[in-house]
């Protein structure tokens, strides 16, 4: 299968917008992997990726000064 595209899956698509979170995804990983996103992938991991994150600064911020 030469120049098979790999599939679309929500694990790499997962891994992508983790780095992206992060600052650390590189353009040229970017572009090689831009064509084999699904958007509804995207938009379901990055609002999982914003719950995930809001939820830790409240649980971290409710330690950090207690009531």
């Amino acid at each position: 299968m030469a120049g098979a595209s790999p599939k679309k899956s929500i694990w790499r698509t997962a891994k992508a917008v983790a780095w992206s979170f992060i600052g650390l995804r590189g353009r040229d990983a970017y572009d090689k992997d831009a064509q084999n996103f699904n958007l509804v992938h995207i938009i379901v991991v990055g609002l999982g990726g914003v719950l995930v994150f809001v939820v830790a600064l409240v649980l971290l911020v409710n330690w950090v000064v207690p009531h």
